[in-house]
This record gives structure tokens, C-alpha cells and sequence, in this order.
């Protein structure tokens, strides 16, 4: 046998072998989703999201306050209205007494350190329960300037009620832009981070989300605007737009099915944070296969987010937050 053939003498022990890592997991890369309704007292489960709940603001303290005591160090805000009237230009979206923007607030004033993060998108506050704003012509096509526009106003509501981070996910064109043009001009270029959803592919891994945040379509799908799951190409151009446009993070959504994605988005814009979102599906998934007896939950966790970070994610958003807060003091 060769001499250059023997590798197993360099990791031979669990030390050693951690050494191979080019990066170790650490708490700070993973970021919490959380839903928040507008019943203020709720604490409702989500029967797909193993787990997970909904959150109403008066329960934010009892939740989140242990999970800070642990090392969270920054969540991601998904509204949920159960109660507020749709339209079709989502404007509950940016409403003052709306969950997200009295979450924003609660946040700010019980934790000062935690770093808070929005999603922006209007799916949630539609009628239609589409990502933008249709053209007016009966044609059933989503409008991409006006869109981008809502989408803005959305985020400069956030940026204004103290999020530390817009993120829109809607994957309408030009939105990056807007809302960079929108931060600047009203003085929150330096005080918000906008981290785009760039290569946010239309998955069959939504599906737990949609029922968590009651944002499925009224009619159609969303093929049109996220990107086709075969389409590299698309996703590397969406990457390099979105990072011409000015955001500050970009990110991946799924992340396991798309991990060449990821290590293209990290060749593409080296220079900047990379994310990715191990989204609902793929948590049910892992969670499925540990109570089946397939895999145990923890080293099956482990595995799937170390491959997002060996393609070379610095961000992590992922439901298992709350358990890799236990795991990595282990």
C-alpha cells in the first residue's frame, strides 16, 4: 500500500476527526423561525411541525426568555393573522398593531442582544394568498413593479418598528432594489440588513409551512416566481442580481436538495454571508425517519445541517434552533 493511501491515522480519533471540519458548528449560525398570530394569548401547536407552535405576543417572554438563557442569538418573525381582513395588496401586512411589528417591539424591549430578523412577503395578508400584487386587467399575472413596491413598504415598516433584518422571500423581480432604495432614502441603509431570498426554488417542501402559516394559494401556484427546481442557471443569475442589487446576506431555500446551489452561491459572492433554510419539510422529514427507528434524531440533525455548512452556509435557519442549543453544549 502507498504511504499517500493511509488516511484513516488522521482520524482516528473524535478530536482529530473534528479537525477536518473547514468550519465548526457554533449557536451564533443558527437563526429561529417563529410564528406569531394575532391572538395575543395564543400558544396553538402545529400538528405538521413537529414541535413548533404559534405565538401570540403576551407568551413571547415564557417561550423565547429560556431559549436567550441557552445562547439564542437571533430569530426570523413569520406573521400569522387569523383575524384581520385580506385584501389584494396585503395591506395587514405592515399594520401597526399587527403581530409582527408588536413582536419587533416586545423583542427589542425584553432582549436587547437578540438580533430579529422579518420575513417580507405578502402571501400571508393576500386575499389570493400570492407573493405580489396582480395586474388589474383580470389576466392573473402578478405585476412586478407594484409588487416590489408593496414588498418595500412592508420592509421599511420592520426596519422603522426596530427589526434588525428584512428579509424578503417573495422572489418578485427588483424587490432587492426597491427595498435597498427604500432603507437609504428614509435613513435605515445602515441600520437594517436586508438578506434576500435569492435562489428560492418551488418545492414540494413547503408544505408544513403553508399549514403553520396559512399561506397557501387561493388559486394556482407559485411556478411563476420561484425558481424551477432543475434551473442552476436561473438561481446563479438570481444570486448575482440580488447581490448587484444591494442585499447583504444571500441565502437558499430549500437547502439539502439544493447543496450544489449553495456551494455555487458561495463561489458566486464570496464575500458575503451566506444562509440557507432548512425549511418545514425537511424538518418532518428528519423528525419522521427518528420516530420511525430509521436514524437517531440527534446524529441524523447533525448530519444534515453539517452538509449545509461543508457547501458553505454561515446561516442556518432551522426548527431544530431550539435543540442544537442543548446539543452543541453537549
Amino acid at each position: 500500500m502507498d504511504i499517500s493511501s493511509v488516511l484513516q491515522g488522521g482520524y482516528q480519533h473524535p478530536v482529530s476527526r473534528s479537525w477536518q471540519a473547514k468550519r465548526q458548528l457554533t449557536k451564533s449560525m443558527f437563526m429561529y423561525p417563529i410564528f406569531i398570530t394575532d391572538d395575543p394569548e395564543a400558544s396553538v401547536e402545529i400538528t405538521s411541525l413537529p414541535g413548533q407552535r404559534r405565538w401570540g405576543v403576551n407568551k413571547l417572554e415564557e417561550f423565547i426568555g429560556p431559549l436567550v438563557k441557552k445562547g439564542l442569538q437571533s430569530v426570523i418573525l413569520f406573521g400569522v393573522p387569523l383575524t384581520c381582513v385580506k385584501d389584494d395588496r396585503g395591506t395587514p401586512a405592515d399594520d401597526p398593531e399587527g403581530p409582527v411589528i408588536l413582536t419587533i417591539k416586545k423583542l427589542r424591549a425584553l432582549y436587547p442582544n437578540l438580533y430579529i430578523a422579518c420575513d417580507v412577503c405578502l402571501c400571508e395578508y393576500t386575499s389570493h394568498g400570492h407573493c405580489g400584487v396582480f395586474h388589474t386587467d383580470g389576466s392573473g399575472v402578478i405585476n412586478s413593479e407594484p409588487s416590489a413596491q408593496r414588498i418595500a413598504e412592508v420592509a421599511l415598516s420592520y426596519a422603522k418598528a426596530g427589526a434588525h433584518c428584512v428579509a424578503p422571500s417573495d422572489m418578485m423581480d427588483g424587490r432587492i432594489r426597491a427595498i435597498k432604495r427604500a432603507l437609504i432614502d428614509a435613513g435605515y441603509g445602515n441600520r437594517c440588513t436586508l438578506m434576500s431570498y435569492s435562489a428560492k426554488f418551488a418545492s414540494s417542501l413547503y408544505g408544513p409551512f403553508r399549514d403553520a402559516a396559512g399561506s397557501a394559494p387561493a388559486f394556482g401556484d407559485r411556478k411563476c416566481y420561484q425558481l424551477p427546481p432543475q434551473a442552476k442557471g436561473l438561481a446563479r443569475r438570481a444570486i448575482q442580481r440580488d447581490v448587484a442589487e444591494g442585499a447583504d446576506i444571500i441565502m437558499v431555500k430549500p437547502a439539502m436538495p439544493y447543496l450544489d446551489v449553495i456551494q455555487d452561491a458561495a463561489q458566486l459572492a464570496p464575500d458575503h454571508p451566506l444562509a440557507c433554510y432548512q425549511v418545514s419539510g425537511e424538518y418532518a422529514m428528519v423528525v419522521a425517519g427518528a420516530r420511525a427507528g430509521v436514524y437517531d434524531l440527534r446524529t441524523m440533525a447533525f448530519e444534515s445541517v453539517e452538509s449545509m455548512v461543508r457547501a458553505g452556509c454561515t446561516l442556518i435557519l432551522s426548527y431544530f434552533t431550539p435543540q442544537f442549543l442543548d446539543w452543541l453544549d453537549e
